[in-house]
């Protein structure tokens, strides 16, 4: 099977136990932190895929690093999928509880790109455009790509909006080549 797949088994339901027990924003914010940590601690993201490392020693690292600093339906999530040998995809399983999470609560995804960080007021005004064209609320994720040069890339959901340097410069160099 897989791993999307198991990632949807998991996520579904833990998903619907948040939301019946009055957790589901606490349980969004430990996955957010968690996919975060697995981002950022490549050793960590390693650890859990590694087929060399029993089960029962992954759950104890688990225990160490979240016991008392997630909600206990977060930690009995991973306790259950590290007993069911499904540690290896605890991170698409919190990457797809985020995204279950986003749909129920009507939030639009989004990826800004920029050449250089953006500070709070550009931030703030960025996402005001963008929940504009979407239409819904949006999760502003941004990306620093220095290769842009300039100005930004937006994509939003399916849609993507290029309004770089970089891009400018590929399209006149096809402009150019064509002609």
């Amino acid at each position: 099977m897989s791993d999307s797949r198991i990632a949807i088994r998991y996520a579904k339901p833990l998903l619907s136990m948040a939301e019946e027990k009055g957790k589901l924003d606490a349980v969004k914010d430990d996955m957010d932190n968690f996919v975060a940590i697995c981002k950022q601690e490549r050793p960590f993201a390693l650890m859990l895929r590694n087929p060399i490392i029993p089960h029962l020693k992954k759950l104890g690292i688990l225990k160490k690093i979240f016991s008392g600093k997630v909600n206990a339906l977060t930690m009995s999530i991973f306790e259950i999928m590290t007993r069911k040998n499904r540690e290896q995809v605890l991170e698409e399983v919190a990457k797809e509880f985020v995204r279950l999470y986003n749909i129920h609560k009507g939030i639009e995804d989004a990826v800004l790109r920029t050449a250089v960080p953006l500070d709070a007021k550009l931030r703030k005004e960025f996402t005001k455009i963008v929940e504009d064209i979407a239409k819904k609320k949006v999760e502003l994720q941004e990306e620093v790509d220095p290769e842009l040069i300039g100005g930004f890339t937006l994509k939003i959901g399916d849609r993507k909006i290029d309004d770089s340097v970089s891009g400018k410069l590929r399209d006149l160099r096809y402009t150019l080549i064509n002609n």
